[in-house]
């Protein structure tokens, strides 16, 4: 592959997790909408948007294909969706709770909990550099479990259910495109029912959102499927050091929103906590630095 379309490669990853780093605002925005109902929309725009796209870039026999020829890669995909549908939950959840941090959290020991999975499931190699991150990584979460008295249990919802469904998707060959429509076809007319009751009884979003809000709430499929679609085309272009790399912007934008704009507290505990993790991920990024070479 030529300079020019790493470059571009390397723009529009980055431009992506800029996109998901700033996406906390945009949940934050649709508030006094309940977590709930914004998550039962989600999961039926974003098969509605994933299907309008499908649809313009393929054709119907693309898109029936795995329906038709390969049940167990649909098995596959339903499953991706549950997942991932659990990681979405727990991070709008999270935001509109004022638990940013901890989210973040979570997204910054996910590139290291997907390390652990392709050890266990895919048996790859296992490198000092990854033994020192994941050992890190498990003493941050050792003195988080102290200090909260508690499993803290956003970061790891987000840090394990992720990493699951990228296992899952590892072994998947549909488009990315049709994958969305797959991992959310099941769960959108259960979705489009609720809304449906709710709204009709006025205990759905346009009971509590005037109609700026509402139009911003139908924009979440569009929201979720544009930077989606940004990271599969750049991780055709760029190195998988690069693409791993670049998946700490985001985590990291979203804790300066959660610190400076929407004043949550990051005490010391949770700093240091912090800083050992990004020691692991200095030595895991030097890993896959060298693995590249």
């Amino acid at each position: 592959m030529d300079k020019r379309e790493y470059r571009k490669g390397l723009m529009v990853v980055l431009g992506c997790m800029f996109l998901w780093g700033v996406l906390p605002a945009y949940w934050k925005m649709l508030i006094p909408i309940s977590s709930w109902i914004i998550i039962i929309y989600r999961v039926l725009m974003v098969c509605v948007v994933a299907f309008i796209f499908a649809k313009v870039k393929y054709s119907w026999h693309e898109i029936l294909e795995p329906l038709l020829h390969d049940r167990k890669m649909v098995v596959k995909l339903l499953s991706a969706g549950a997942v991932v549908t659990v990681n979405w939950s727990v991070f709008i959840w999270a935001v509109n709770s004022g638990h940013i941090i901890e989210a973040s959290i979570g997204y910054y020991i996910e590139p290291l909990m997907v390390c652990v999975l392709g050890i266990i499931i895919f048996h790859e190699k296992l490198t000092r550099y990854n033994v020192t991150a994941i050992s890190l990584a498990f003493v941050a979460l050792v003195i988080l479990l102290i200090h909260y008295h508690q499993i803290p249990a956003i970061s790891l919802g987000i840090a394990i259910t992720f990493p699951i469904y990228t296992a899952i998707k590892k072994s998947v060959t549909v488009p990315p495109l049709i994958s969305l429509v797959y991992e959310t076809v099941v769960f959108a007319p259960v979705a489009l029912g609720i809304i449906i009751y709710l709204e009709t009884t006025g205990q759905g979003a346009l009971a509590v959102a005037d109609g700026g809000k509402y139009v911003l709430l139908l924009l979440c499929g569009l929201m979720t499927v544009v930077p989606l679609g940004m990271f599969a085309w750049a991780a055709q272009r760029v190195s998988m050091f690069a693409l791993g790399l670049s998946e700490y912007l985001s985590p990291s934008i979203s804790m300066v929103l959660g610190v400076m704009v929407y004043k949550e507290d990051l005490d010391m505990v949770e700093f240091f906590a912090m800083c050992i993790i990004w020691v692991g991920l200095a030595f895991f990024s030097y890993g896959e630095w060298k693995a590249t070479r």
